[in-house]
C-alpha cells in the first residue's frame, strides 16, 4: 500500500536510529511463559511447518500446493490454525487437503496464540512458522533442515524473501529502537530530523546477499528447531497482532544466533491479511510495538514518548489521508483513493478502540 506512514510502513522500516526519547533500560525484560508442549507420538517426522490463517482462503491454498505438491526431501507434517476464518478457507483446507492437520478457532486469537497451538501439536524436531501468503520451492526446507543441522548456534534462521515480482523484501534487520517507530510518524517526517540515518540505512544497512548474524526476522518465515523454541518460551501470547517477532528475535538472540540465510528463498507476497483487515490491524499493531519496546527492556520515559507520538501523530495521518482521498478523487485515481479511504478509516479505528489499550502496555 503506498505511503502508509503508519502501520504498514512501521513494521517493515525497522532502523536504530539514535534518538534523544531513546533511554537506557531502566527495567528487567518481562519474559514470556513458559511454552509446554503436548505430549507427542513416536513417530519421526523431520519439519513440521505451522501456518496462521485468517480469511486468506486463495492465498493458503496456493501456500499449501507448493509444500504438499513441490518435493522438499524432508518428512514433513503441516499444520494449519484457522483463526475463525468467514471466507471458507477451513473448509477449503478440510477437502483439498486431507494430510494437513488443521485446528479451527471459533474466533481470532492472534498470531501468536495460534501459532503456539500449531506448536504444541507438532511432531517435527524442526519448526517452520510460515505466513499463509508464501510459495515454497522445492527442496526449501532440505536446505534449511541441513543449514540448522550443521550451524547448531543458530536459533532461528530466516530465508530471503522477494515479493510476487521477484524484488527482494528487507526480511532482516538490526533491533529496532523508538526512533525506528517514531521515524514514520508524520511530525518526523515534516522536520526530516531522522531522515538522512534513515536513508542511509535503508539503501545500505540490507545486505540482500549474504549470510550472516542479524537482529532479526520477518515472522512471515522462521525455522528453528523444537529444543530452542521450547527452551525459549515459545510465542509470547500477550501480543495480538503486531510485534511479536520482534520480540521472539530478541528473546532467542540473548542465548544463539539469528541468521538470515538468502541461499534459501521462497515468494511471500507480504501484508495480504493486513490490507484485507486492516481495521483489526490498526486497533492491534501499535499496541504490539508498545509491549515490544517494554518487554525488551525501554526505558519508561522512551516508552511514554512513543505513546505520545502516537496518539499526537493519528490525528495527523487522518487528515493527511482524507485530503489525499480527497485529491486523487479529484484526479480520478480512483484505486489510489480507495487506499487512502482504507487507510483512513484503519486509523479512525485505532483512535476509537486501540488508543486506550495502547496507554494501558
Amino acid at each position: 500500500m503506498e505511503a502508509w506512514n503508519g502501520i504498514e510502513k512501521m513494521a517493515p522500516n525497522l532502523t536504530p536510529l539514535a534518538s534523544p526519547l531513546v533511554g537506557t533500560a531502566s527495567r528487567v525484560a518481562r519474559q514470556a511463559p513458559p511454552f509446554r508442549a503436548s505430549p507427542r507420538s513416536a513417530q519421526s517426522v523431520d519439519v513440521t511447518v505451522c501456518i496462521v490463517n485468517w480469511n486468506c482462503r486463495d492465498y493458503l491454498r496456493d501456500c499449501l500446493c507448493s509444500l504438499l505438491e513441490n518435493p522438499q526431501g524432508v518428512v514433513l507434517e503441516v499444520i494449519v490454525v484457522d483463526n475463525g476464518s468467514c471466507d471458507g478457507a477451513a473448509e477449503m483446507v478440510a477437502e483439498n487437503f486431507p494430510a494437513v492437520i488443521l485446528v479451527r478457532n471459533d474466533g481470532n486469537r492472534g498470531f501468536s496464540h495460534a501459532n503456539n497451538q500449531a506448536a504444541r501439536l507438532a511432531r517435527g524436531r524442526y519448526l517452520f512458522f510460515l505466513n499463509n501468503d508464501t510459495v515454497v520451492p522445492a527442496g526449501t526446507l532440505r536446505s534449511l533442515l541441513d543449514y540448522a543441522e550443521t550451524h547448531r548456534e543458530a536459533g532461528i534462521i530466516g530465508p530471503r524473501l522477494r515479493n510476487g515480482d521477484g524484488e527482494v523484501q528487507a526480511s532482516c534487520r538490526l533491533r529496532p529502537t523508538v526512533a525506528t517507530f517514531l521515524h514514520r510518524t508524520t511530525l518526523l517526517r515534516w522536520t526530516r530530523l531522522l531522515r538522512p540515518a534513515y536513508r542511509e540505512y535503508r539503501r545500505q544497512g540490507f545486505d540482500p546477499k549474504t549470510t550472516r548474524k542479524v537482529g532479526m526476522v520477518l515472522g512471515a518465515a522462521m525455522f528453528l528447531s523444537r529444543a530452542v523454541f521450547e527452551s525459549c518460551g515459545g510465542w509470547d501470547e500477550d501480543f495480538t497482532f503486531g510485534g511479536e517477532d520482534l520480540e521472539l528475535s530478541a528473546r532467542v538472540a540473548r542465548r544463539y544466533d539469528v541468521v538470515y540465510l538468502p541461499s534459501v528463498q521462497i515468494t511471500h507476497y507480504g501484508r495480504v491479511s493486513t490490507r484485507q483487515n486492516l481495521a483489526y490491524a490498526a486497533e492491534h499493531v501499535f499496541c504490539g510495538f508498545a509491549r515490544y519496546l517494554r518487554k525488551t527492556g525501554c526505558s519508561r520515559r522512551a516508552l511514554f514518548g512513543y505513546k505520545l507520538a502516537m496518539t499526537v501523530d493519528a490525528p495527523l495521518q487522518i487528515m493527511e489521508k482524507g485530503i489525499q482521498y480527497l485529491w486523487r478523487r479529484l484526479w480520478g485515481q480512483r484505486e489510489k483513493a480507495a487506499k487512502s479511504l482504507l487507510v483512513f478509516f484503519g486509523l479512525l479505528q485505532f483512535l476509537r478502540r486501540g488508543l486506550l489499550p495502547l496507554w494501558k502496555v
